[in-house]
């Protein structure tokens, strides 16, 4: 019988944890490759029937393949969760009908959790601090229960995302220990230092003392935005000039603000947007580099754009350097990429995980070298600069790892307590 079911409702990837009543924990596997993650992306349609419209959707890696079956008549809605804590996202009109964030989310977790029993207790992660610049975390926590409500999981309970992931590592440990977990995501970055007595924890609520945290609205998205605005973006006219009554002028930035974050590629497509990319296009110094975007852009090739450099950041963490390769039409790239200068690319995002790192020691007012053991998840835990950054604090045998994509849901179900 099951106990209690994790949900980790991630920005990139999504993951659902099973506990059973003898208290062991599985992830819920989907598809037909029995993946333990599901892409938190869906994808709506509209097809004609009997004289009606009828709206269809998609969720997870199904969404994904409809949206690359047919891009332009389709619409995908990607990094729901970086928008729960943003006041100026109330709702979008998805093929004439309205839907707000929260039915967004609400449709996503109905698809995600399909095949998972019922559990008399649910806890849901969430970040300790949401995405945005003007993020409110009080508002994202009230929305993010709102759309659980409206998916039907109106009692649930939401537990900070690292000490979830602590949750899993606790049960290695055999001595008391101070931890500090680094959970990586693909929008946010939260890191909690806590307090483990393993002789404690079998009783629920003891064992765990929370001793101080911090988070920040950067992690893996962030760095495939570094590659593509480095090693892309320049390709298609950034950089280059344009004249306004003869006068040389910087091409717009904003054109390429949206192209290096794939799924905001769609709401490119505008006729505005493209209009305004094609007259810049007339007087540049480069013109054929913006057709070539523009036709990046009505193509929908984001998707396989972010899966090349994607796959090429994968490979920076175990090779110095990695081929970047993508083509379309007469678009082509293959360059190399170095560990070294990707590792520049993202050298002001690293200092601002490690000042995020800072903050959640100050929190605790503890030094370093209190810290027993650091527990890092997420894919972004692969990259060699990151585990540096950890290294150089604490002292690379203090590092610990495993499980990486699901010890958070696994700890979300390990914490249900009833």
């Amino acid at each position: 019988m099951i106990q209690a079911v994790g949900i980790d409702f991630g920005t990139t990837n999504s993951v659902v944890a099973l506990r059973h009543d003898d208290g062991t924990t599985n992830v819920l596997r989907h598809g037909p490759t029995l993946a333990d993650v599901f892409r938190t992306v869906l994808c709506f349609w509209s097809e004609e029937a009997r004289g009606r419209q009828h709206l269809h959707h998609a969720a997870g890696p199904a969404a994904i393949d409809a949206y690359l079956d047919d891009p332009l008549d389709s619409r995908l809605i990607m990094s729901m969760k970086t928008y729960l804590a943003q006041r100026s996202f109330t709702e979008t009109r998805v093929f004439g009908r309205i839907f707000t964030l929260e039915r967004l989310v609400a449709t996503f977790l109905r698809d995600l959790l399909a095949d998972a029993p019922t559990a008399p207790r649910i806890v849901v992660g969430r970040p300790v601090r949401f995405a945005g610049e003007f993020a409110d975390d009080a508002f994202g926590a009230e929305r993010l229960r709102g759309a659980c409500a409206e998916a039907g999981l109106p009692d649930v309970t939401l537990m900070l995302e690292p000490a979830a992931a602590g949750a899993r590592f606790a049960s290695t440990l055999t001595e008391p220990a101070t931890v500090l977990i680094g959970d990586f995501g693909g929008g946010t970055s939260d890191f909690s230092l806590l307090r483990f007595d393993p002789r404690d924890l079998s009783t629920p609520g003891a064992g765990v003392t929370p001793l101080g945290h911090a988070g920040i609205g950067i992690a893996g998205d962030a760095f495939d935005f570094r590659i593509i605005d480095q090693a892309i973006s320049p390709l298609l006219g950034k950089h280059d000039t344009y004249k306004v009554m003869g006068k040389p002028m910087p091409v717009p930035a904003e054109f390429y603000a949206g192209f290096a974050r794939w799924h905001r590629l769609s709401l490119m497509r505008a006729p505005r947007t493209l209009r305004g990319i094609a007259d810049v296009a007339r007087t540049a110094e480069h013109p054929e580099r913006l057709h070539q975007l523009i036709t990046l852009i009505e193509d929908g090739l984001g998707y396989a754009l972010y899966q090349a450099v994607s796959g090429a950041k994968a490979a920076l963490s175990s090779a110095d350097q990695a081929t970047l390769r993508f083509r379309h039409k007469s678009f082509e790239v293959e360059r190399t990429l170095t560990r070294a200068e990707f590792e520049h690319w993202i050298a002001p995002d690293l200092a601002r995980l490690g000042a995020t790192v800072d903050q959640a020691l100050l929190d605790a007012d503890l030094p370093a070298k209190a810290v027993d053991k650091i527990f890092l998840t997420g894919g972004t835990a692969f990259v060699p600069a990151v585990r540096r950054l950890f290294a150089d604090r604490f002292g690379a045998d203090r590092l610990v790892g495993g499980g990486e994509f699901v010890s958070v849901a696994e700890g979300l179900a390990l914490a249900a307590t009833g």
